[in-house]
């Protein structure tokens, strides 16, 4: 008995050991097995109303398993809305509402969102969060959006964070009260506090009191005071970057306390306490250029999250990873037009039943649906 709590005692140390440093650690490490995926071609069921539905900018599952949908009506195009057109040109389809909410079999439950006095709706939608109590949280990403809003559950509006600028007013990571085109959302909710990757233009995750949206704090890359000079062109040889690049494009918190950052054209996800101190980062595919490889994660819904399933919208495809070391030990999906393919998939979000949904955007402008087979049935035919 004496030997087994000794072995488990060294697996528990360098399980912890792994984590503050995943370099040193020992690929044997890694033996999560890994789900494997099929996706779910009926998923979602047709809109209603002649709706369609434009580029994804954001995507998150509630503790119900409602999937939330953030997607951009401004997005479409005129053969897109037919219907719309004067006179009507087709007869298909006119713009959903912003924000779509689906059952996890693919109806549509309601739709709300939109601009409306009182608050300033994002010129391009990007970043949704569902908090405990049910408020919808979100953001945008166009170069006036420097702001996030709070609706309550039925869409009352509840408060508002920064408020939109001129394009042309320069990047600020150093302001308490005005965002730079912020990208994602999570909400600690016993600690009252939102966390914001901000994003497009800021460089930084900032973080505010979900209550009253007093600033909280703010950190850049390693925890560094974030500074907006440009970096200029990423280079895989060069030492990392000591800044985030733009964008910083998705934030998350896990069960055991961290706040993960999706440094998108770092290709890395750098990882903090919750008070901006710098654990570790996870490099990914760090040759990939163009627009990068990490655009968005969801962790896996085991309660020891041991994966992370990480939206590649430069390479198309989702990478499964060990969330400890780092190491990728399945992989899902390829670049095409396909059901279960991607064209920039942007956003990816899973259930407590371990199905993932995506997000995708630029001409794609799709949502799907992947779900974890075993055996035989989850392996791709040669």
């Amino acid at each position: 008995m004496d030997i087994l709590r000794n072995q488990a005692r060294a697996v528990l140390l360098l399980s912890i050991f792994c984590f503050l440093d995943s370099g040193a650690c020992p690929r044997v490490i890694a033996q999560t097995t890994a789900p494997q995926y099929k996706v779910d071609p009926s998923w979602p069921k047709q809109l209603p109303n002649n709706w369609v539905m434009g580029q994804v900018g954001g995507l998150t599952v509630d503790r119900e398993n409602h999937i939330w949908v953030l997607q951009r009506p401004k997005s479409d195009t005129a053969d897109e809305l037919g219907a719309e057109q004067t006179p009507p040109r087709s007869e298909c389809c006119v713009a959903a509402p912003p924000i779509l909410e689906f059952d996890a079999q693919g109806n549509l439950l309601r739709s709300l969102g939109g601009p409306h006095q009182g608050y300033d709706w994002p010129s391009s939608e990007h970043g949704i969060y569902i908090d405990k109590k049910g408020n919808i949280w979100v953001a945008g990403n166009a170069p006036v959006d420097r702001q996030v809003i709070k609706f309550s559950p039925d869409g009352k509006f509840l408060m508002q964070i920064g408020h939109p600028a001129p394009a042309t007013q320069p990047a600020d990571s150093a302001s308490h009260d005005l965002l730079g085109r912020p990208s994602g959302i999570a909400v600690d909710d016993e600690a009252h506090e939102v966390f914001i990757s901000d994003g497009y233009m800021n460089k930084r995750v900032i973080v505010f009191d979900s209550e009253t949206g007093a600033f909280k704090r703010l950190w850049g890359a390693y925890g560094n005071t974030p500074n907006d000079a440009d970096p200029g062109s990423y280079n895989p040889a060069s030492a990392p970057d000591q800044q985030f690049r733009n964008p910083v494009h998705c934030v998350h918190i896990s069960n055991d306390g961290f706040v993960y950052v999706c440094d998108r054209t770092n290709n890395r996800i750098q990882v903090f306490t919750k008070q901006g101190k710098f654990m570790k980062e996870l490099f990914f595919r760090k040759e990939t250029l163009g627009q990068g490889s990490v655009w968005d994660f969801a962790f896996s819904p085991d309660a020891e999250q041991k994966l992370l399933i990480v939206a590649d919208g430069e390479n198309n495809v989702l990478w499964i990873l060990d969330r400890i070391s780092g190491d990728v030990v399945s992989k899902t999906g390829h670049s095409g037009r396909n059901a279960g393919q991607f064209h920039w998939v942007h956003q990816i979000a899973s259930d407590s039943d371990g199905n993932l949904y995506t997000g995708e955007v630029d001409n794609a402008k799709r949502i799907q649906k992947f779900v974890p087979v075993a055996g035989d049935e989850g392996k791709s035919k040669k």
